[in-house]
């Protein structure tokens, strides 16, 4: 019974909470109100997280490089 609510709670979290926002930009886009920006905004988002993980992987690799301490294998 526990784990039934564990999957349950888990389908609620994603039904009712985090899904909200694509749900909300599926009926803009349907009724014609939003444009190509609001479209493609959770997108925008995913592209400027990727490009700051990147410059903080780079950075620690040039860190590491100058050390001397990359790759001993």
């Amino acid at each position: 019974m526990i784990a039934g609510n564990i999957f349950k709670w888990i389908g609620s979290l994603f039904t009712d909470f985090l899904f909200l926002p694509f749900n909300w930009l599926r009926l803009t886009v349907a009724k014609g109100d939003g444009g190509w920006w609001s479209s493609n905004a959770i997108n925008w988002l995913f592209l400027v997280v990727l490009f700051v993980l990147f410059a903080y992987w780079m950075k620690e690799s040039a860190k590491f490089l100058r050390e001397g301490t990359e790759d001993r294998a």
